[in-house]
């Protein structure tokens, strides 16, 4: 009976190595992947909690009355805690699938780059759009260049989240916005963020595409 039970014992501390070694293998917890969307989750939430949208929205009136840091910061407020959950969704969803391709510096560097462009968009293209808030529109750039990434590194994945990724966008401009989550957010969806953080993950792609076309015009010649 003793013997069984050190047997057990020995056989449940295995088990337990495995399920560990799964779970580090599959999942990015390392704290430099970590810490980034953490960050911006909390940023966003705090933001929310303490009902910054009066001084960081973006508000067209206001903006032409210089107050432009609204172009930036109307990214990380919400219209409310359902916009928010699914924007946190959103970041969870792009740190499970492309945490690793980023550091910190890299992570900062995008959300402060894709949130101006993105704000700017919306700020000269879209005279109709008076207020807007929400990471929806940045985020769509954070996945198109880890998409992008992927395909560097030879993920075919990759291939197949860039291409749905852009017929999605073009499903939305082809059909307009969707109005059960604009009930849900209590505003309207603003598929132009979208298409414009999404043009924005391009641009930070232009490096990754240059190599990959290099690459492949040199394995052609060969």
């Amino acid at each position: 009976m003793h013997w069984h039970n050190k047997s057990k014992e020995a056989q449940y501390a295995k088990n337990k190595d495995a399920y560990n070694q799964i779970i580090m293998f599959d999942l990015p917890i390392n704290r430099k992947y970590i810490l980034p969307p953490l960050c911006l989750i909390l940023l966003s939430t705090l933001f929310m909690a303490v009902n910054s949208n009066p001084l960081f929205e973006f508000n067209r009136s206001l903006i032409e009355q210089h107050q432009w840091w609204r172009i930036v910061t109307s990214q990380f407020v919400h219209a409310n805690w359902t916009h928010l959950g699914l924007n946190v969704l959103g970041i969870v969803f792009i740190w499970l699938l492309h945490a690793e391709h980023r550091s910190p510096l890299r992570y900062l560097v995008h959300v402060l780059f894709l949130a101006t462009w993105t704000g700017m968009g919306i700020w000269l293209f879209c005279p109709s759009i008076n207020i807007y808030t929400g990471l929806s529109g940045l985020l769509h750039g954070v996945i198109v260049w880890g998409a992008v990434k992927d395909i560097a590194v030879g993920m075919r994945t990759g291939l197949l989240l860039f291409v749905g990724i852009w017929v999605k966008l073009g499903w939305e401009q082809w059909h307009g916005p969707s109005v059960d989550v604009g009930d849900l957010i209590n505003s309207r969806v603003a598929i132009e963020a979208h298409l414009f953080g999404a043009i924005g993950g391009l641009i930070l792609s232009l490096n990754l595409l240059y190599e990959l076309l290099k690459n492949r015009f040199i394995t052609d010649k060969k």
